[in-house]
């Protein structure tokens, strides 16, 4: 992933996200229900949208991204006292062991060379039992509106390195030793399927 394309991206991320207003709106009702009161990380924050929204259920919350330009747009502006925003690398989490609750990357396993190195780190500072949400465009050449869209992306730089379908993503996420305990196919641009996991070795 290019970091310069994230930071000259980041002033425009949130209008540019603007068309999927309902998928993500199902996500700000559905994921405060299962962070209440929960220490909560979210990896590949961007400019906040989420975090924005979801913080207030948390006991705390960092959102983190590792390009700077993402984090000084996600603190403009206002937002929850409980909720602070930090430059980190998804692959080197400057985190200890079993740190979180919770742990939400949104977005970005599929843009990432190496994805399996992410969920690697947030199986280390995710706590046992923890929850991971890990909501993921999927199908992303399936339909007119979704293939024209991932072409844009990729004009503008944004290189998907793994095009999952739904059942493929949940398979890919097993066999990196999560339990997916609830995946729900959205529509958006680019469908988008919203995934709740547990450790495999600590199922539900």
């Amino acid at each position: 992933m290019n970091k310069k394309v994230w930071d000259l991206y980041a002033p425009i991320y949130e209008k540019a996200m603007r068309g999927d207003r309902r998928a993500y709106g199902l996500m700000y009702e559905r994921i405060p229900q299962v962070i209440r009161g929960k220490d909560v990380l979210e990896i590949a924050a961007g400019p906040g949208l989420l975090a924005k929204h979801v913080a207030y259920a948390a006991n705390k919350m960092i959102a983190t991204d590792y390009s700077e330009g993402m984090i000084r747009e996600a603190e403009k502006g206002g937002y929850p006292d409980n909720l602070t925003f930090e430059t980190a690398d998804a692959e080197n989490l400057p985190y200890a062991d079993n740190s979180f609750d919770a742990v939400i990357i949104a977005n970005a396993l599929h843009i990432m060379p190496n994805p399996q190195k992410a969920l690697m780190e947030i199986d280390r500072v995710l706590k046992a039992d923890g929850l991971l949400i890990a909501p993921n465009f999927v199908n992303h050449k399936k339909g007119v509106v979704s293939a024209a869209w991932s072409q844009i992306l990729r004009i503008a730089g944004v290189r998907f390195e793994h095009q999952w379908s739904v059942d493929e993503y949940r398979e890919f996420l097993e066999a990196n030793g999560w339990k997916v305990t609830l995946i729900k196919e959205m529509p958006a641009r680019i469908t988008l399927a919203y995934a709740e996991c547990v450790k495999s070795e600590h199922p539900e």
